[in-house]
């Protein structure tokens, strides 16, 4: 029987290596995909991934689960692209299409900040239309020199790495030019998102319109360069396979190996494991794939195999309760996570998609669910830091 590795050279640092990795997912897969969504008997296999992985993060990262107190802003959802598996997106002229105001936006960040939020995550649509005097650039700048000139205690966590590329065609900049303008300007770290699967053969079915993986790797590299960090993300569960996961995974290694071994200043804060939701996505995705809603145990593996892989290198795991529910974000906290999140106050890309995990929760909420299973909870900012004092439990 197929056992998992011993943990002695992942509590080192390094993580598993990747032929080890991927015979450990390839083996642990069909047996997650035959497994009841309510059981509560694993077989062994799964019991030794999710015990390796638990035990991997105690021992990196400890007991505390920390959270973030932000707003989501998705400011527009018309755009350029047409991804397969993407229900948000529209044309300019569809009767929901929407792109909020400025004035929209300060008055949500100003709602968020009466809420205890410190950080704003704001991403969009490729909207060509979005341009002052003519500037892509000037319109993002703009955007940013609101917020911060009106709220500059938040942290603004914004533009993933499609959009820079966008701005970059639209006005004929270097990525390097755009990303050093909008962190000059405010923007204090940018969403690892737009990565979906980091393997070109995988883009070019699902999202054969957005950049590829080293355009990707080339932009999220050049901000650690300038100093922005950045969060990592996978979109998972759909056409992907084992190999397919593992070359994500080990292009995130890289970039954050390489990024220390430079010195640079910006690095990979967390990596953020994102099942796919597909009840309303487009057909074709949905016959591709078969399933409307992420699937409990693959996932759970998936996080396990994931800071089993890392190691060290990304030591921040994170699994989206807008996807799989809060109950089923809790479970992830067994299988290698040590962090569960931001209260969202809004959401609408997945939301739309059909995710039944909902679009926003208190800090009660997430504290409770870290209390349920024996760990501690603390508040971060984005780029973990904690805030305030931890109170352990008696329990704990």
């Amino acid at each position: 029987m197929l056992r998992v590795p011993s943990l002695d050279n992942l509590l080192s640092g390094n993580g598993l290596e990747a032929s080890t990795a991927l015979t450990l997912l390839a083996s642990a897969m069909p047996v997650a995909e035959t497994v009841s969504p309510s059981a509560t008997d694993l077989p062994p296999l799964l019991r030794d991934i999710q015990a390796s992985a638990n035990q991997c993060r105690q021992q990196q990262v400890g007991e505390i689960v920390t959270y973030v107190i932000n707003r989501n802003i998705n400011f527009t959802n018309i755009c350029e692209q047409h991804c397969a598996f993407c229900a948000f997106r529209r044309e300019a002229i569809a009767p929901d299409a929407y792109w909020l105001t400025t004035e929209a936006i300060l008055r949500k960040t100003a709602e968020a900040v009466a809420q205890g939020a410190t950080e704003l995550c704001m991403q969009g649509g490729l909207n060509p239309a979005a341009k002052v005097r003519g500037s892509s650039l000037r319109y993002y700048q703009q955007l940013v020199r609101e917020i911060k000139t009106a709220f500059p205690q938040v942290h603004l966590h914004a533009f993933s790495p499609q959009e820079i590329q966008f701005i970059a065609r639209e006005d004929g900049h270097s990525y390097a030019e755009v990303i050093a303008t909008l962190h000059e300007t405010g923007v204090d770290s940018m969403p690892g998102t737009a990565a979906e699967v980091l393997v070109d053969a995988v883009r070019a079915k699902i999202c054969p319109e957005k950049l590829d993986t080293a355009t990707w790797i080339e932009i999220v590299g050049t901000a650690h360069r300038l100093g922005v960090w950045t969060t990592s993300t996978m979109l998972c569960g759909h056409i992907e396979t084992p190999q397919d996961q593992i070359a994500h995974l080990q292009h995130l290694k890289e970039l954050q190996r390489t990024a220390l071994d430079k010195g640079y200043p910006g690095r990979i804060s967390e990596f953020i494991l994102l099942p796919y939701v597909g009840e309303h996505a487009p057909r074709a995705m949905r016959q591709w794939v078969g399933h409307p809603q992420p699937r409990l145990w693959p996932t759970l593996v998936l996080t396990a195999v994931a800071r089993l892989f890392l190691g060290q290198w990304i030591p921040n795991h994170q699994p989206s309760w807008v996807k799989l529910g809060l109950a089923g974000a809790t479970m992830a906290l067994h299988w290698g996570c040590n962090d569960l999140g931001g209260t969202l106050m809004e959401e609408h890309i997945t939301s739309v998609a059909g995710a039944r995990g909902g679009t926003a929760l208190g800090v009660a909420d997430l504290e409770a669910a870290i209390r349920s299973v024996g760990r501690t909870p603390c508040q971060r900012t984005t780029l973990y830091h904690h805030l305030g004092e931890v109170h352990y439990d008696n329990a704990v």
